[in-house]
């Protein structure tokens, strides 16, 4: 596969601009640069979505194909996006041949399972070809989307933040199968925020830096640093976590968790959150944390136990928890933590809205300027306050997500993977305001998969199966938390 010299606008906008980057066969190429850096546009040329305005898109030396001819395209390339293109009201085996079901004649269902029974055991994937897809994990969902980008003949597979929702042992098996795929000739484009995933997959890597092509390096003969001096343009030492004294033991309690309990998730819990402190949680993708997390922040309610905050128990419910002085940072931010269809000011000052006009009303001004400083506050790149949300990159995006569950100073604040799917300086962007609201008297409970989100904690508390087996105090080793995510020391 090869883009020579390709550019793309939109508008005014610059997306790409005269890009080039080359991927030999059998190889596993990572794409990287910050939320912005035209990633997105170079995947949308590369799968046919949008045509460039310069350049060419070639694969095994041949011009890519017309637009409208789609087929084509599928037979030459296939995108595993961030968000899954799972259908979840099918079967596994409907999604897996949708709109192949049959050769022109009337569909034949048990032959259809059989055929898809074979292409997942051709691809190891354990999967139940009659089950409903909406009955699958996240690791499960990728693997049927490669089954099926494969069974229509694409060897160019481009897999985008494939990691993002997995937990350290489904990534290790996600791994082991790209290796396998490697091996049998299929050609990947992988493209991650975790550098550390570049250096164990992938071959080579190429840098994208405010739409332009800055470097395309073996993954073995570039530096950590230099890979993020490259991506972001400055000299960085992004690693280091200034550590703050312990907590003073006379600190009141900002968040209480007395008993909590969730059937299915988690035992019976009980810890305390001081104010100021940041508490780390992490486990596997079975542990509970997220449901815990959840449940403080409204999400779930409790089969037992109690949440306080300032002492005052909190009711049942995200109304409940926001009267409570709770702001979340839900897991998925496209389905819980913003509205796509409107404003960027209007997400970010949705919790309030009491305070911007009298009797009810909003003041479409007093708003502007709320969102404008709430803009400032967190570096959100954006057009202004009027524009959509769903025009801004991830990093951004999860910006607005903390700005809104800060907008009425929370006491506690609950985070779930504050940082997945954004580039290296949106993440420290987002950490240092989630230290500096620490620093202000919040408290401050952070779910996290991410050992570099989890350096900036006080503690960490790692669950295993519903449980709170290891916690750790500032200064643990990325090993000590592994073999706790992992139950050795459980």
């Amino acid at each position: 596969m090869a883009a020579v010299g390709v550019s793309k606008h939109f508008g005014a906008t610059t997306a790409l601009s005269d890009v080039t980057m080359r991927i030999a066969p059998g190889e596993t190429h990572a794409l990287v640069g910050r939320n912005g850096a035209g990633k997105s546009t170079l995947v949308s040329l590369l799968t046919g979505l949008h045509r460039p305005d310069g350049g060419e898109i070639r694969f095994g030396g041949e011009p890519a194909p017309p637009a409208a001819d789609r087929g084509a395209w599928r037979r030459r390339v296939a995108c595993v996006f961030q968000r899954s293109t799972i259908i979840p009201t099918l079967t596994v085996a409907e999604n897996l041949f949708l709109n192949r079901q049959s050769e022109g004649g009337p569909i034949r269902w048990g032959a259809l399972r059989r055929r898809a029974g074979q292409l997942l055991e051709e691809y190891g994937v354990g999967v139940d070809p009659g089950a409903p897809a909406a009955d699958l994990g996240v690791e499960q969902r990728q693997l049927v989307e490669i089954a099926r980008a494969l069974s229509q003949g694409a060897r160019f597979i481009i897999l985008d933040e494939p990691t993002a929702r997995l937990d350290a042992a489904a990534i290790d098996r996600l791994f082991a199968r790209l290796r396998g795929l490697a091996a049998s000739g299929v050609t990947m484009l992988f493209i991650s925020h975790h550098l550390q995933e570049v250096y164990t997959v992938c071959d080579t890597v190429t840098v994208l830096r405010d739409a332009r092509w800055i470097l395309t390096r073996p993954v073995a003969d570039i530096g950590h640093d230099d890979l993020v001096a490259a991506m972001t343009g400055e000299a960085v030492g992004l690693t280091d976590v200034a550590r703050r004294p312990p907590r003073d033991a006379s600190v009141p309690a900002a968040l209480r968790i007395d008993g909590l309990a969730l059937d299915g998730a988690y035992e019976p819990l009980t810890l305390e959150v001081k104010a100021g402190e940041i508490v780390g949680v992490t486990g596997s993708g079975s542990s509970g944390k997220v449901s815990l997390a959840e449940t403080v922040g409204g999400l779930r309610r409790a089969s037992a136990g109690t949440v306080s905050v300032g002492g005052a128990t909190v009711g049942a419910g995200v109304p409940a928890a926001l009267r409570a002085g709770i702001g979340l940072v839900p897991q998925d931010r496209h389905r819980e933590g913003l509205v796509p269809l409107l404003s960027v000011g209007e997400n970010a000052t949705m919790p309030i809205a009491d305070r911007l006009g009298p009797a009810g009303m909003i003041l479409p001004g007093r708003r502007r300027a709320a969102a404008q400083a709430a803009i400032e506050r967190y570096d959100i790149r954006t057009e202004g306050p009027d524009a959509p949300v769903a025009s801004l990159s991830g990093g951004n995006a999860q910006k607005v997500v903390l700005a809104r569950a800060t907008a009425r100073e929370p006491k506690v604040l609950v985070l779930i993977n504050p940082t997945a799917g954004v580039d290296v300086r949106s993440k420290e962007s987002l950490l240092g305001a989630v230290r500096a609201a620490a620093d202000a008297g919040t408290g401050v409970l952070m779910v996290s998969d991410e050992l570099d989100d989890l350096r900036h904690c006080d503690r960490v508390l790692v669950m295993f199966h519903g449980r709170v087996t290891t916690e750790l105090q500032a200064g643990w080793s990325d090993t000590e938390v592994v073999a706790a995510v992992e139950g050795v020391s459980a």
